[in-house]
């Protein structure tokens, strides 16, 4: 691993666990940022997911950013960090001299100086961005870009097992909800 490298198989790995470690999303997601921030050594990281009846990307957990940046105002898909026309990481090496953030101002109060957003997509259709904040301006290696795109994808299989998961549980409930009905001995 160089100097620019800061993710190694043993962090991917690290981060895999918690990614598939997990019995719920939130859970999940939050152990994943706590994880991000503790062994990149940044100041914070941020799973979001597409709501696409409001065209925005809805918080589904954090680490390491305040309630006041967290609360800055609704994340668009189309003016924050683009994610419907962009399907690529998006490195802000110097927030100060980026025109693609839609709180500028927020991430530099914030005391945020470089962003890094990796799409979280299944089969083709973004679900999703995870994001990672440095309060430094950081020069992204190509090696930590393709290990969070990796780790990105893995993150959207993730999404998707567990919204199954979810149907299947509640199908069941409503199967045992009839069947007790249904059943129901008359005396």
């Amino acid at each position: 691993m160089t100097d620019n490298n800061r993710i190694d198989i043993g962090v991917l790995k690290l981060l895999f666990d918690a990614v598939t470690g997990s019995t719920e999303l939130e859970i999940m997601a939050n152990r994943l940022t706590q994880l991000l921030v503790g062994t990149l050594g940044i100041k914070g990281a941020a799973v979001y997911m597409v709501n696409p009846e409001f065209e925005a990307l809805e918080l589904l957990a954090s680490s390491g950013l305040s309630i006041n940046y967290i609360n800055k105002g609704p994340v668009l898909v189309d003016k924050s960090i683009k994610l419907a026309s962009n399907r690529e990481p998006v490195v802000v090496s110097d927030v100060s001299k980026s025109d693609k953030l839609q709180y500028p101002e927020n991430a530099r109060a914030e005391g945020i100086q470089s962003i890094v957003s990796t799409p979280i997509s299944l089969h083709g259709v973004i679900i999703g961005a995870l994001r990672l904040y440095d309060a430094v301006p950081w020069a992204v290696s190509e090696h930590d870009v393709e290990y969070l795109l990796v780790l990105a994808q893995n993150l959207g299989i993730t999404m998707m097992y567990f919204r199954l998961a979810n149907a299947l549980l509640a199908v069941k409930d409503s199967v045992d909800a009839i069947h007790s009905v249904w059943l129901r001995p008359t005396y």
